[in-house]
């Protein structure tokens, strides 16, 4: 004797469309890595710059390149790493829609960050100013702002929130101090550690918990 099969309520296709676009998925992997890596090595020229500037760090300028051009090599090749590694992991484009969103999003913002960079290297080069080299410091954080604001949207945690909500205030405040140097490397280096590193940080240790679950 066959069973019938069970009718699914409409709280229970609600419940499973929900699911769909909530869900628990991890994080990506490079994301994580990528906001970690970066808070921390930009972080850290950023100090290594205010020693530079109260003396404390008195190196030749050839090594001052050198450990400036380390740290972009370092963060390239732990974002090849984390990439690699992530599509070895396998397609994640059948995670919850609510973590491919926010991916896509992020994405995005990486694409308009590479088109800014060209936009004021090229602008500073041009006009013999470092300044407007120094405003490209408050775009990136303005964008940033956008895409957690999007982020906190489609999942609703505070830290995002947060987080979007500091990205807002520190790109103000570089965009006021590009003629103040001492102050402008002071707000970077708190907005890298907490506004970058943290939030990777975060994402990095819920993308590896999502992966042992």
């Amino acid at each position: 004797m066959t069973s019938r099969p069970r009718l699914h309520s409409p709280e229970d296709d609600l419940a499973f469309m929900r699911s769909i676009v909530e869900g628990s998925g991890r994080p990506p992997m490079t994301l994580a890595i990528c906001y970690l890596a970066g808070g921390l090595l930009y972080g850290l020229q950023c100090l290594f710059h205010l020693g530079q500037v109260f003396g404390v760090i008195r190196w030749p300028d050839f090594a001052n390149l050198i450990f400036v051009a380390g740290i972009t090599a370092t963060f390239l090749t732990i974002l090849t790493w984390a990439i690699l590694r992530d599509r070895k992991a396998g397609p994640s484009n059948h995670g919850p829609l609510a973590a491919r969103m926010t991916s896509a999003v992020f994405s995005a913002t990486g694409m308009a960050n590479a088109a800014v960079v060209i936009v004021f290297s090229v602008g500073a080069i041009r006009d013999q100013d470092f300044a407007i080299w120094l405003y490209y410091g408050a775009i990136v954080f303005a964008l940033q702002a956008a895409a957690w604001l999007v982020a906190w949207t489609l999942k609703k945690r505070a830290w995002m929130l947060a987080t979007s909500l500091g990205g807002w205030v520190a790109a103000v405040a570089l965009g006021v101090l590009v003629r103040e140097p001492l102050a402008y490397l002071g707000v970077c280096t708190i907005a890298l550690f907490l506004l970058f590193a943290l939030p990777g940080w975060v994402m990095f240790r819920d993308a590896r918990g999502g992966k042992a679950a």
